[in-house]
Order: structure tokens, then C-alpha cells, then sequence
């Protein structure tokens, strides 16, 4: 029997939240602006941010559009400019606590078929696995997290921290990019979402295998990237050349080259061409894809999943993993 069609990637934004400056301190905090019943913005002080609508607050619209694509299960994620690592660590943790409480309210209204995960302050890694161990108590099932805090990436010590709690309970990571380099060639196209976020991703796994995270992170750990893991499944050829020709410069702290890693982490499938999905299989193996949309953005996929159902080279069986046997595995070990 076929195992239920799980997106592992999709997001919420709850429809309006307390005033952040008065209940977490600072300032400069997003707000919504409510334009109707079933349109918003996310505004950046006067500035929009991006346009929202009820798919990203209302579990029926959710439930209906599932229905649509086929889906039975989604991972409901934060959206990335909520997770405020860039504030003092007292106020990241009541920012995390307010959406963290609405994704529950969200999510409430879907039963078992919308699965919360939480976002935690990744700067101060004792609050942050503070954070995680109450989200888990409350009822969210795993963390998402940005693929990096400044300029630490994910093999610095307080990340690393953070890791190895999540490997310890049994909580599910999911690795969102999100705070792109700008500047002139990139603020222009979408460049930052076009080739920022691939690069991001890119560089984070890299983090993980040659900054030695996972020779000392226990093998519990379950982590899976966004959008197929960037630009590093395309170049993995190029990783392990250079580690093997320049090691003195490229092999860090990793006791092994990129490609024996590849059974530490999943990726999910939006890639949106069936070249690329092949791609992405042959290289990270038919139990480390699962499917991801994006939803309810519009650089995501729909109908959720079609580049796997589409996919002529997958056989039955591989198709029923990407689809949900994966997430599965993911979500509960």
C-alpha cells in the first residue's frame, strides 16, 4: 500500500500578531497589514515585504489545496524573516514563543495532517534548545532552521550545540537559507532567490561535512535541506576533487571526502525539472529526496510534487519513497 503524500516544506504566517516592539523590545519589527479577509502584507517598517493570503493562515484553504494536489500531510514551517537572529537573544526568544504558540493555533485546525515545526533563537543555543524542548512538549514536531546566524554557519560550536540536542530527543531539522548577500547585482530579478539561495544551501553542507559536524554529531540527527540542497548536489564532483588535490586548503575538520557523507542528510524535491530530479537521485540516493513544495509562495510548486509523479525513470517503489515513505522516516525516525 502506498505510504500518504507528505510536503516537507511548506509555510505559515499567522493572520496578525502582537505589536513586537512592545511585547519582545527593540524596534524595526515586521507587521501585518491586513488589506481584507484573505489578503495581507508583510511590511518591513514602510517597506512591503511580501504579499500573503489566506493559504498561509487559514487551515481550510490549506486542507483544500492539499486536496488538490494530492497531498495528505504537510510540515508547516516559519517563514525565514521571522527568525530574528540578528537581535538580542531575550528578544529573539519571545518572538520565537509568539509564532511558535500561533503555528500551534494554525496548524490546530488541520488534525494530524499539518505538522508544526517551530523556529527557536539559533544565536543563544542554551535558549534555543530551551525553546525546542517546549515547542516539543506542546506539540510541534521538529524545528526549522535559517542555514545560518551572521557570519557563523552551521558548524559553529553553539550550532553545533543545538544539533546534537536535536539528535539526542529525536527532533527533525529542517534548514531553510534565508538572509542573502544584496548589493547591486543581486538586488535586481530576484537574483538573492534565484542564485543566493542555492549558493546559501550550497555552503551550509559544506559547513556540516567539512567543518567535522558529522563526525561528532551523533548519527540521530535527522536533517534535511531546502530546494534540493542548492547549487551542492550539481557540484559534488568538484567538492570531492578538491579535497582529495587540495586538501592542505579544502578537507578541514572532515576524516573523509564530501561523497561519504551523503547519508547524513535529505533534501527535498523542489527543482521543478524532471533532468534536475534525476540529477538530484543519482546523487544523494533514493532515500534521501522527499518531496517539498514551498507553499504557499509563488517560487514554489504546483501542483505539489508533479516533478516526482512526472518523473519516467522512477520506478514505482522510488516514487512512493520521494513521495512520502522519506518524510516518513524523517519526521519519525
Amino acid at each position: 500500500m502506498p505510504h500518504p503524500v507528505v510536503d516537507v516544506h511548506t509555510h505559515v504566517v499567522p493572520k496578525g500578531w502582537p505589536d513586537l516592539a512592545a511585547a519582545c523590545g527593540g524596534s524595526g519589527w515586521p507587521w501585518l497589514r491586513v488589506d481584507s479577509e484573505r489578503a495581507a502584507m508583510i511590511m518591513m517598517g514602510e517597506t512591503e515585504f511580501r504579499p500573503v493570503g489566506a493559504e498561509c493562515w487559514d487551515a481550510d484553504t490549506r486542507l483544500g489545496d492539499m486536496a488538490a494536489d494530492g497531498v495528505d500531510v504537510q510540515v508547516v514551517s516559519p517563514t525565514p524573516v521571522f527568525f530574528s537572529y540578528d537581535r538580542p537573544a531575550d528578544q529573539a526568544v519571545k518572538v520565537a514563543r509568539i509564532f511558535n504558540d500561533l503555528t500551534l493555533a494554525v496548524t490546530a485546525g488541520g488534525g494530524d495532517r499539518l505538522v508544526p515545526f517551530c523556529q527557536v533563537p539559533l544565536q543563544d543555543p542554551d535558549a534555543a534548545c530551551a525553546e525546542l524542548d517546549r515547542c516539543l512538549a506542546a506539540g510541534h514536531a521538529g524545528v526549522e532552521i535559517g542555514n545560518h546566524v551572521g557570519d557563523r554557519d552551521l558548524d559553529d560550536a553553539g550550532i553545533v550545540q543545538f544539533l546534537t540536542h536535536c539528535a539526542e530527543v529525536g527532533a527533525p531539522v529542517f534548514v531553510h537559507p534565508w538572509d542573502m548577500p544584496g548589493g547591486p547585482r543581486l538586488d535586481r530579478w530576484m537574483a538573492r532567490w534565484l542564485t543566493g539561495m542555492p549558493a546559501e544551501t550550497h555552503l551550509s553542507v559544506l559547513a556540516l561535512i567539512l567543518g567535522g559536524v558529522f563526525d561528532r554529531v551523533p548519527e540521530t540527527l535527522r536533517i534535511c535541506f531546502a530546494h534540493g540542497g542548492g547549487s551542492f548536489p550539481f557540484w559534488l564532483g568538484r567538492a570531492d576533487n578538491a579535497w582529495h588535490r587540495r586538501g592542505d586548503l579544502v578537507r578541514g575538520a572532515s576524516t573523509a571526502p564530501p561523497s561519504a557523507y551523503l547519508d547524513r542528510f535529505s533534501v527535498d524535491s523542489v527543482v521543478f525539472e524532471p533532468a534536475a530530479l534525476r540529477l538530484l537521485v543519482d546523487t544523494m540516493g533514493e532515500d534521501r529526496v522527499l518531496v517539498g513544495s514551498d507553499y504557499p509562495y509563488p517560487l514554489g510548486e504546483r501542483p505539489v510534487g508533479q516533478v516526482v509523479r512526472k518523473a519516467d525513470f522512477l520506478t514505482p517503489d522510488q516514487r512512493d519513497k520521494l513521495l512520502g515513505g522519506n518524510a516518513l522516516r524523517f519526521l519519525h525516525g
